[in-house]
């Protein structure tokens, strides 16, 4: 699997102590199983839109709070930042789905 936007929201989360293990961002941050990036990574392949927008939607949950605190602001922009990132991806992937159907 090439370097992409979950490799950076694993690694920032990572680096603050949000999560310990890719198994652990998996679960928690993708809803997928324990061994889902670890299983993309084997295969080579990408991560499917529904891990990305579950991603995306809890960096801009957690985005907009830490926005309204002093302390979390600078972070809260890393989160809002990636979660736009993760909507762009979900918007490229939707529209090679469709566009490939017709």
């Amino acid at each position: 699997m090439t370097k992409t936007i979950l490799n950076d929201v694993y690694e920032l989360l990572n680096s603050i102590g949000a999560v310990r293990s890719e198994g652990e961002f998996s679960t928690e941050w993708l809803g997928r199983s324990e061994c889902y990036l670890r299983t993309l990574r084997f295969k080579g392949s990408d991560a499917s839109v529904g891990a990305v927008a579950i991603c995306a939607s809890k960096l801009q949950h957690y985005g907009k709070r830490m926005l309204n605190t002093e302390q979390h602001s600078e972070l809260g922009k890393q989160f809002l930042q990636l979660s736009e990132q993760c909507h762009k991806l979900i918007n490229i992937k939707s529209t090679a789905e469709w566009l490939n159907v017709c």
